[in-house]
């Protein structure tokens, strides 16, 4: 049995390997993708980047370039792109989508929350029995009083201070279920 080897040669069943030729342009592309992904760090809070999976020397170029002004400034927004090239930018990416979600997500409860009140001045005795199922800590009380006035300011086209009060305490009663 004579096995004859075959040289600079892969087996048909082997997969070649794909070379993956990458453009200046694509190159030059990313590396300002990787820059505006700076950029949008800078503009956060400290608190809020305390929260992102940055290497300390990106930590510190971001501390900087919120420092600066002008020049300086984009200088540094450069040199925080370069330093995004050492750094894997799909984690950051994913927790800045998360940011992102979370305001949507806050919004979205608020505009329901408006909905709710505008419900309980129209029909206070159901969306009162509603509120008190989810947040049992509620002033069932304050919540038929506040209704009632919100409906006689309506009534009589005065500033709604009332329907305005409503919507601040669901606002609280939702973010103290948050905490």
């Amino acid at each position: 049995m004579n096995i004859m080897a075959r040289k600079n040669q892969k087996a048909p069943w082997e997969e070649e390997e794909e070379i993956i030729w990458v453009s200046r342009t694509e190159m030059k592309n990313d590396m300002e993708d990787l820059q505006k992904l700076g950029e949008e760090l800078v503009g956060l809070k400290p608190s809020v980047l305390a929260k992102f999976p940055l290497s300390e020397d990106l930590q510190v170029a971001i501390a900087d370039a919120q420092r600066f002004k002008n020049e300086a400034k984009r200088r540094q927004l450069q040199y925080i792109g370069k330093l995004m090239r050492l750094e894997d930018p799909e984690p950051i990416q994913l927790a800045l989508d998360k940011i992102r979600n979370k305001h949507s997500q806050t919004t979205i409860a608020l505009q329901k929350l408006e909905i709710l009140r505008d419900r309980m001045i129209e029909t206070p005795d159901v969306v009162i029995e509603e509120v008190m199922v989810r947040y049992p800590e509620a002033d069932r009380q304050r919540f038929r009083q506040l209704a009632r006035q919100a409906q006689k300011e309506k009534a009589s086209k005065k500033p709604p201070k009332a329907y305005r009060e409503i919507f601040q305490v669901l606002k609280d009663l939702y973010l103290d279920e948050d905490l």
